[in-house]
């Protein structure tokens, strides 16, 4: 079928309310898409030529126009349903049953969700319904809770753009008003002004161009007042932007400042820690005289130097001390005057061994052997040093104790006569075996 008006006319009257009817004519609809604006404008005709029912079914017919057209990115029919699609809304939403205006507020959700229209068209249509709905309701709380497009369970603007958003609202409204009058008096002058178009008789030529001028002057009022709430918002949008650019030099300097104690903070940590690394506190303390690390002056003070490089002194060590003396010795025996006690650093006694004296007179016979008689016994037990045994002490291969010669401790004995403390008697005697002998 060739497109003309009374085809699309045709088309539109012979639509139900079943999705194969809507897609079928919605697809004979797009395959002209040539001719979008025309077929809007008969579209927007018809819905308000029918009823509440039929205009239902036309809103089916443009959301199914719509979204075909934005999922194959073809934007004919969205422009031309543009500038018409929020008076179209209101006239099949006024005087519908409250059934209707549920589907209908359906519909304007899902282009909304689904953004088959720019943001300026959607906010258009959604406040054309809620002015509707506040004229209905009478000051009445409103169906459902309230209008659809309320944001009351979302979150509200910020105080800070709430001057705007009236001010963007009425833009969106007159954006609309105008794009429509402007595309109604551009498509009555093509037709007028269109050189193929045949010359009608001067009365009814007079009449359309008549009907012409009243389609300019109403758009020229439409765009007027569209420029008029544009200005307006953009004097708020001004204000609003001199504020935070105000707020913006004010942020600045602050994160500058911000900035510059951070940076020194930072420099006198690193100080610190530095300082803690060399041993030092922030406030240093009197330094001690001899501490490892310091070194004298000499003026008195103390300098810090490499630890590393400077062995630290030896601890003292305590000398172990030797046994008594008398522990050695037999109980009753002289000690030496003057004589040094002799030690190791083991504690253990020295043995002093008496030097060879090489001018000795070699005897020519061996000393004669004495009797063992009682005061030979006696004699022997003064010549001869007691035999201590210790414990520990080594034990030679013949089983006898090894002697030790403490010749200096009896050096009074080696002078005088051995025999003075004896009875006059006994040393008469022992001496006479010894002469004797």
């Amino acid at each position: 079928m060739a497109y003309t008006d009374d085809a699309v006319k045709a088309k539109l009257s012979a639509l139900n309310e079943t999705q194969e009817s809507i897609v079928t004519v919605a697809q004979w609809v797009m395959f002209h898409r040539r001719h979008a604006d025309r077929t809007g404008q008969l579209w927007l005709q018809k819905l308000k030529d029918s009823g509440a029912n039929k205009r239902l079914n036309l809103i089916y017919l443009a959301n199914e126009v719509a979204q075909q057209s934005k999922a194959r990115r073809k934007d004919d029919f969205l422009i031309a349903f543009s500038p018409i699609i929020a008076e179209a809304s209101a006239t099949a939403y006024k005087g519908a049953t409250n059934e209707v205006q549920q589907k209908i507020r359906r519909v304007i959700e899902v282009w909304r969700q689904r953004q088959i229209f720019e943001q300026p068209i959607q906010e258009a249509i959604e406040a054309r319904i809620d002015e509707l709905d506040k004229s209905r309701s009478s000051g009445k709380k409103p169906l459902l809770g309230g209008s659809l497009f309320s944001n009351s369970s979302g979150p509200s603007a910020p105080l800070e753009i709430q001057p705007i958003v009236p001010l963007q609202t009425a833009v969106s409204k007159a954006v609309v008003a105008a794009t429509g009058a402007t595309s109604t008096a551009n498509l009555e002058y093509d037709k007028l002004t269109d050189p193929n178009t045949p010359t009608p008789t001067p009365p009814v030529h007079a009449a359309r161009l008549s009907s012409l001028l009243r389609s300019l002057a109403s758009a020229e009022g439409a765009v007027s007042e569209s420029i008029k709430a544009r200005r307006a918002l953009v004097e708020g949008l001004e204000k609003l932007l001199d504020t935070n650019r105000t707020a913006l030099a004010s942020e600045e300097s602050q994160h500058y400042e911000l900035i510059s104690r951070k940076t020194t903070i930072e420099a006198k940590k690193r100080e610190v820690e530095d300082g803690i690394m060399r041993g030092l506190s922030a406030e240093p303390s009197p330094p001690v005289h001899g501490s490892p690390g310091l070194e004298s002056t000499p003026n008195g003070k103390s300098t810090p130097h490499d630890s590393a490089s400077v062995e630290p002194e030896r601890p003292d060590v305590e000398e172990l001390t030797p046994p008594p003396m008398e522990s050695l010795t037999p109980v009753g025996s002289p000690r030496a005057e003057g004589l040094p006690a002799l030690s190791t650093t083991t504690g253990a006694d020295l043995t002093h061994e008496q030097p060879p004296n090489h001018n000795e007179p070699v005897p020519a016979m061996p000393p004669p052997l004495i009797p063992a008689t009682a005061g030979s016994d006696l004699l022997s037990s003064f010549a001869m040093p007691p035999v201590r045994h210790h414990s520990g002490s080594p034990i030679n291969n013949g089983g006898a104790f090894k002697k030790r010669k403490i010749e200096p401790d009896y050096a009074d004995f080696s002078s005088g006569d051995a025999m003075e403390d004896l009875d006059e008697d006994v040393a008469e005697l022992l001496r006479a075996e010894s002469g004797g002998h």
